[in-house]
């Protein structure tokens, strides 16, 4: 290839690009305040990384600190901590991955075949209703649920006969809470995402359906179900792809000292190391491998999905 014909395929290319730009300028002006926001609140951050490989000190900033290498990720994998911490993280994250993903699954095919429709609008609206709230209010109507004195949970228990229970100062508890209350507040948000994908399906493929004599049931196993694969799998990795990454909020609601063994995961390890004791550095070694980990899950969910079933998110 030529200089010529290089130089009027990039020319040809910039005024696609730029004709493109034209066509589209309303939307990606809409785009315009994510844009920013990801590279302000996403990627800026990145640099604040090289901490990790340092002893930060506040007063010389993170150029000044001195630089020591692997050190903090060496005290953390040799600590006590770090396999307690795999462990709880890796626990809740798969808990509520096997337990919480199909729920909205099956809450958006069940909503879809009711034929009632101020049953369906009042199931949907109460389901959905929680995504409003936020994670403060949700940990704090779990706790007076479940409050041994005045908790509705436990007045049940009494009202059957049964000694109250202390649920959230029991460690066999927790995890059972903490993917129970997940479930509750997601599933309703998580469902419309796939009445969205039903709501896409050809009305066509349900009337030959008919005509050919299947029944809701045939129908359902035969073509709602295939047809809602893609977005299942998509959602499976980015799912598979945040297992490892909890959020410290509610976990810190919701854990007490007798639960620290079950609880404490990688984020509420960040927040203690980090913004309680100062030790920066450390915490944002611990933080960088949660990343790593998230980000080798995400990957390996990925190649899988599209080795398995041909669909991936690239």
């Amino acid at each position: 290839m030529n200089k010529t014909t290089l130089s009027s395929r990039i020319s040809a290319s910039l005024v696609g690009t730029l004709k493109h730009i034209k066509r589209d300028r309303q939307l990606l002006l809409l785009f315009l305040p994510c844009l920013v926001f990801y590279i302000i609140f996403r990627y800026g951050p990145l640099y604040g990384l090289i901490i990790a490989f340092k002893d930060y000190n506040v007063f010389e900033g993170i150029m000044g600190s001195k630089w020591v290498g692997l050190k903090h990720f060496i005290k953390f994998f040799s600590s006590n901590d770090f396999v307690l911490l795999f462990k709880n993280t890796l626990s809740l994250g798969f808990l509520t991955l096997i337990f919480g993903f199909p729920i909205p699954i099956l809450l958006a095919i069940s909503l879809n075949e009711l034929r009632v429709k101020w049953l369906k609008k009042s199931i949907q609206t109460l389901t959905y209703l929680p995504a409003f709230l936020s994670v403060v209010i949700i940990c704090s109507m779990v706790i007076d649920f479940l409050s041994p004195g005045t908790g509705l949970i436990n007045k049940l228990i009494a009202a059957l006969g049964f000694e109250k229970i202390y649920f959230l100062i029991m460690p066999e508890w927790f995890r059972t809470i903490y993917v129970s209350s997940d479930i509750w507040a997601t599933m309703g948000y998580e469902a419309i995402i796939y009445l969205a994908a039903i709501a896409g399906i050809n009305p066509t493929l349900y009337e030959a359906a008919r005509v050919d004599g299947c029944s809701r049931l045939k129908s359902l196993w035969h073509i709602t179900i295939p047809s809602l694969m893609p977005t299942i799998l998509i959602m499976f990795i980015l799912k598979t792809g945040s297992m490892i990454r909890i959020g410290y909020e509610k976990v810190l609601l919701l854990y007490t000292p007798t639960t620290y063994d079950v609880a404490d995961v990688f984020s509420t390890y960040v927040y203690r190391k980090g913004l309680i004791e100062s030790n920066y550095s450390y915490a944002a070694a611990v933080g960088m491998f949660e990343a790593l980990v998230a980000m080798t899950m995400l990957l390996s969910a990925n190649f899988i999905s599209k080795k398995a079933g041909g669909k991936g998110l690239w």
